[in-house]
């Protein structure tokens, strides 16, 4: 049985560069995160100076390996062989995309076979939900003070463990009759919201699932449409009469907020979103809408009629047993800053704009 607080726990010991192990149906892998591990770390955790580097599909097929696995899949693992000059400095230029313009790098660099790759591939998935770049020191068969397994990796955010924690009235700009919940599983630090507008008239509501955009919704960032896509979602809600916006804890399409500002170095060098996220190891999108399904069933809402562009949305969500009725489009003009990062959603992952 899994033990959906061991991830939590290895979270936690990863972002303070401590080793993990991870247990697979096809074996275990010691990890060393390179992004929070230094140099005396990794002498204690590899003396013999061997242990090769696990990195993802996506970033191998940047780095031109040979014989790497298939990089159709960016977030599929790929091991790569230690040389006598792949110190820590060198790893933490191939673990991060952002600095390769500034950064020579040696080679050439060689893939070999990984064994276990049941854990490394949920080993990727830890580091995508920590927060991390999707990278380690690796000793196959290794072990570690804290020692997990796939499943409980797979369970860290289990959209059935999810429950009501808070609600209160809330009235915003947009919407003076509107409630706020909020809900949180027992292992995830971060809480969802739903944002209740008006009140149900016997009517699907009118639901818009929005992902957290720090830079977007906060700071008014011109780089994207996530700012005005909230503001015109709840005025949208409020004009319709009665409806739901669900609030998503699962920023930069769920890679979150640093790997998101690495995205935009990248973009700013020239790369549109989806070579940025795939560049730095990571699935074009990330999000799991099965907890949007799972908070609108613990709202009482089975039928809604969905807010949005994106098919994803509404297969998810319909996946999980939600029925969407109908769904309605959701138009707003572009500006300098963000044209190329909307036509790259239209033309590369199917919004319908």
């Amino acid at each position: 049985m899994s033990d959906a607080g061991a991830a939590a726990r290895a979270i936690d010991a990863l972002r303070r560069g401590w080793p993990v192990a991870i247990a697979g149906s096809d074996g275990t892998l010691a990890l060393l995160p390179i992004e929070t591990g230094d140099p005396v770390r990794l002498a204690a955790f590899d003396p013999d100076e061997r242990a090769p580097i696990l990195l993802s599909a996506g970033r191998a097929a940047t780095l031109k390996l040979a014989n790497q696995v298939d990089a159709a899949v960016p977030d599929a693992p790929v091991l790569v062989e230690r040389a006598s000059w792949l110190d820590f400095a060198t790893a933490t230029a191939l673990a991060d995309p952002q600095f390769d313009l500034r950064t020579p790098l040696k080679g050439p660099f060689h893939a070999i076979p990984l064994a276990a790759h049941d854990a490394g591939a949920a080993a990727l998935r830890l580091a995508r939900i920590s927060g991390m770049l999707p990278a380690y020191f690796v000793i196959p068969g290794g072990q570690a003070d804290l020692g997990i397994t796939v499943a409980d990796i797979d369970a860290h955010e289990d959209a059935i463990r999810l429950t009501i924690a808070a609600r209160a009235k809330l009235p915003v700009s947009g919407a003076e009759n509107a409630e706020i919940v909020a809900f949180r599983t027992p292992e995830s630090p971060g809480e969802h919201i739903a944002l209740l507008i008006g009140a149900p008239n016997g009517q699907p509501p009118l639901v818009r699932l929005h992902s957290e955009c720090l830079t977007g919704d906060v700071l008014g960032s011109l780089k994207c449409d996530c700012g005005p896509q909230l503001d015109a979602a709840i005025a949208a809600i409020a004009a319709s009469g009665w409806g739901i916006l669900l609030y998503l804890r699962q920023e930069g399409r769920g890679i979150g907020l640093i790997n998101k500002l690495r995205a935009y170095a990248l973009q700013d060098q020239g790369f549109d979103t989806v070579d940025a996220n795939t560049r730095l190891g990571f699935a074009i999108d990330a999000r799991d809408f099965s907890v949007a399904a799972r908070m609108l069933t613990l709202l009482g809402q089975r039928s809604v009629r969905l807010l949005t562009n994106n098919p994803q949305k509404v297969a998810q969500l319909e996946a999980a047993g939600i029925n969407v009725i109908e769904r309605v489009p959701h138009f707003l003009p572009t500006n300098p800053h963000n044209e190329r990062y909307l036509a790259t959603k239209r033309d590369r992952t199917g919004h319908q704009l």
